[in-house]
């Protein structure tokens, strides 16, 4: 399996921020085929950590900052 680019990781990190904005608007929003409604909040906002540590780590990488690691989290 190929890595995760900078634009993939910032890809899903606005998805989940969307679909935060969503969640807590009373949305029911689905991602990869999973519902996500209030109940999924931690859920969510766990992603969205995840996802940030990515974008943040891939950009570090792509400009020489930092050294390079990949975190493999769920969601």
């Amino acid at each position: 399996m190929a890595g995760i680019t900078l634009a993939q990781a910032e890809a899903k990190l606005a998805l989940y921020l969307s679909a935060l904005d969503k969640i807590i608007l009373g949305q029911k929003v689905e991602i990869d085929g999973q519902a996500l409604t209030r109940a999924n909040l931690a859920d969510v906002e766990r992603a969205i950590d995840s996802w940030d540590q990515r974008v943040k780590g891939l950009s570090a990488s792509a400009t020489g900052r930092g050294r390079a690691r990949n975190v493999f989290v769920g969601g």
